[in-house]
């Protein structure tokens, strides 16, 4: 039944794209960016409502932003595609509030927040509003699939990041890709194809092929801890492979049966361990990343 409704969504636009063009640019690029709002119920709405609520105006749409405990470090969580706050709860309930101040937002379209659209530009764009107001003073970055690519494009726009740690937890590896899925799911024509491609360079300056998190990565000289599992459905743990090999300041753990959420205590203690010391400090249950200067970046 997905596949046939996928198919006839293809079929509207590939018919829509012959007669109004334009409107078949703006309704495929539509489908690409706009998650699914998924509710909050009750359990979890009590969680969010232990959090000191706040948030902020971007570009006309409200940005829920949570923050928990009082301490001199500052650490931001941001979630995925079709998740909220809520995600990062085991992580708010070990940290020491007493050390930390712990901040998340929901993206827009997310949670709480406003807005119907998410990109990785957009997300960027929220994530540094809000890291601007602490002038710096960020110590890590915890963050979740597109979260983690979004993170990756805001530490490769913003070298000054440099000093944050950062923690990807499954991050998607190409945009390119997802597109490539919407277009052989959808059934989209050449016409159609380019037409979508077109409307997504007027709005980035870029093509798809320009999002890639290991090219983001080859330019970010942060500390780094990469997570992902093998078992992982929605992103290949073949991208964090990709990932580590040119983003040479991180360490990578691949896990096994954990999925794409990750959301085993395994994995918490590791990312908890990860901001809490020094490179030196720290035991991993991951290699530790070594200098490789034969390794070549991508180029786009």
């Amino acid at each position: 039944m997905k596949q046939i409704i996928m198919k006839m969504i293809g079929l509207y636009l590939n018919t829509l794209a012959l007669i109004a063009p334009k409107r078949a640019s703006q309704k495929g690029f539509e489908l690409f960016c706009y998650p699914a709002r998924i509710p909050i119920n009750s359990k979890q709405r009590v969680f969010l409502e232990s959090a000191k609520s706040q948030g902020f105006d971007h570009e006309g749409s409200w940005i829920q932003t949570y923050s928990w405990g009082n301490g001199p470090k500052n650490i931001l969580l941001l979630h995925g595609w079709q998740s909220h706050t809520y995600r990062w709860k085991r992580y708010v309930e070990l940290l020491d509030k007493s050390e930390y101040t712990i901040y998340a937002l929901d993206a827009p379209g997310h949670g709480l927040s406003g807005g119907k659209f998410l990109s990785v530009p957009l997300y960027s764009e929220v994530i540094s509003h809000f890291v601007e107001r602490f002038n710096g003073n960020i110590h890590a970055v915890i963050s979740h699939s597109v979260g983690s690519f979004s993170a990756l494009y805001t530490f490769f726009k913003n070298p000054a990041l440099s000093s944050v740690k950062l923690v990807t937890l499954a991050s998607p590896g190409e945009a390119s890709e997802f597109f490539q899925f919407y277009k052989k799911s959808l059934g989209l024509s050449a016409r159609s194809e380019k037409l979508i491609t077109g409307r997504f360079k007027q709005l980035f300056q870029h093509t798809p092929d320009y999002f890639s998190a290991p090219f983001f990565a080859s330019h970010i000289m942060a500390s780094g801890l990469i997570i992902h599992d093998e078992d992982d459905t929605e992103t290949s743990v073949d991208h964090a492979k990709r990932i580590s090999t040119v983003w040479t300041t991180s360490k990578i753990w691949i896990t096994k049966g954990f999925g794409h959420n990750l959301r085993s205590d395994e994995v918490v203690n590791a990312v908890l361990s990860f901001i809490a010391q020094s490179d030196d400090e720290t035991e991993y249950p991951f290699a530790k990343r070594q200098s490789l200067n034969h390794l070549k970046t991508q180029s786009i």
